[in-house]
């Protein structure tokens, strides 16, 4: 009995290639079910249900560090062009 290896051969191939397939149009459709579950019980909050005084204070307090760190880095700069 003769066997035919490179036909063999293209058997695994084909097996092998179904199998990655398999695994990944299963892995697929687990995630798109993972997000449709996740949305559902845990939706994302509404623009209109965000408080608008927090976000302001801490801008404000992040606004004057960054004029503060500014003006340190162009301080910086100044001074070593002038050694």
């Amino acid at each position: 009995m003769e066997t035919n290896l490179i036909l063999e051969g293209f058997k695994f191939m084909g097996l092998g290639m179904a199998t990655v397939f398999a695994f990944l149009v299963i892995l697929i459709l687990m995630i798109n079910l993972m997000s449709i579950i996740i949305h559902k019980y845990f939706p994302e909050p509404q623009a209109g249900n965000v408080i608008t005084n927090a976000p302001t204070a801490s801008a404000n307090k992040n606004n004057k560090d960054n004029k503060k760190i500014i003006a340190a880095i162009t301080a910086a700069i100044t001074r070593h062009r002038q050694a």
